[in-house]
């Protein structure tokens, strides 16, 4: 089998287990990179090369994050695609922890005041008041919003999960109006020609947007949810439900949120003060 045939049979079975696509495309590319490294591709893993070719990302100042990825993707090629038995014993790459970067109401307000478009402001609102994910809000159909329960169902989220989150009322007059016309199976935030916006569309209507407002923080599309989370807890909702809203399949995820949000931690003042 060559490389071309091994990375076709790989997509495939990455395919079949519904792996999301842009969890196949990195596979693919990271799993390329290191079948080019180690030249001759065995049925078991050669672990003092795999030591040496994660040492030479490292070396080069890649992340701890992208070599996690390119260890996670060389461990499922052993395990599902040659079924190898050989455990590749090789530790994570300590991950950097980095404080999330929220937004706080009033710069939400700002962001809101300064956006004209009304498309434009109805995703950057609705992805704050409902915590949704770039990749969430732009699948969203009509039919999956139910304004009598103020709920939106999320399908096939992120680990091709579905659940459900809030939906803010303020926003619930906008949406009726927008969607007056239109079928329940059409996208909500559809593109002039009617297909599905993309993710980098509604990427840059937040860059564009953020400039405008003159926000100074390094916020990206994700700020939202996180902003999202972090005022549900400062409003004094358990952590457990902002996990259920957020989708976490580990506490500990969200429980990230509380370090940004610790009301002790604020109340302190500086002893120059």
């Amino acid at each position: 089998m060559n490389l071309k045939e091994l990375l076709g049979k790989i997509e495939d079975e990455l395919k079949l287990r519904n792996y999301s696509q842009k969890t196949i495309k990195s596979y693919l590319l990271c799993l390329a990179d290191y079948f080019e490294f180690i030249k001759t591709v065995k049925k078991n893993p050669d672990l003092p090369l795999i030591k040496e070719y994660l040492l030479k990302k490292q070396a080069r100042g890649q992340s701890s994050q992208t070599i996690n990825l390119y260890l996670n993707a060389i461990k499922y090629f052993y395990r599902e695609i040659f079924k190898s038995n050989v455990p590749i014993d090789i530790k994570f790459a300590k991950t950097a922890s980095k404080l999330p970067v929220v937004l706080s109401r009033n710069e939400i307000r700002k962001i809101s005041d300064s956006i004209k478009n009304a498309k434009h402001k109805l995703i950057i609102i609705l992805s704050y008041g409902a915590g949704l994910r770039v990749s969430e809000v732009i699948n969203l159909k009509i039919k999956d919003i139910n304004l009598d329960e103020l709920t939106i169902h999320i399908k096939n989220a992120k680990g091709s999960k579905d659940r459900i989150t809030v939906f803010p009322e303020k926003i619930k007059n906008n949406i009726i109006n927008l969607t007056a016309t239109r079928s329940g199976n059409d996208y909500l935030f559809a593109s002039e020609r009617g297909n599905k916006l993309t993710e980098r569309t509604a990427q840059l209507v937040f860059e564009k947007v953020l400039k405008k407002a003159k926000i100074g923080k390094d916020a990206t599309f994700h700020s939202l949810r996180h902003s999202f989370a972090t005022h549900l807890l400062e409003n004094g909702v358990d952590v457990r439900y902002v996990q259920e809203l957020l989708g976490h399949q580990n506490i500990r995820t969200t429980q990230l949120y509380t370090k940004v949000t610790n009301p002790n931690l604020k109340n302190i003042k500086s002893p120059l003060d």
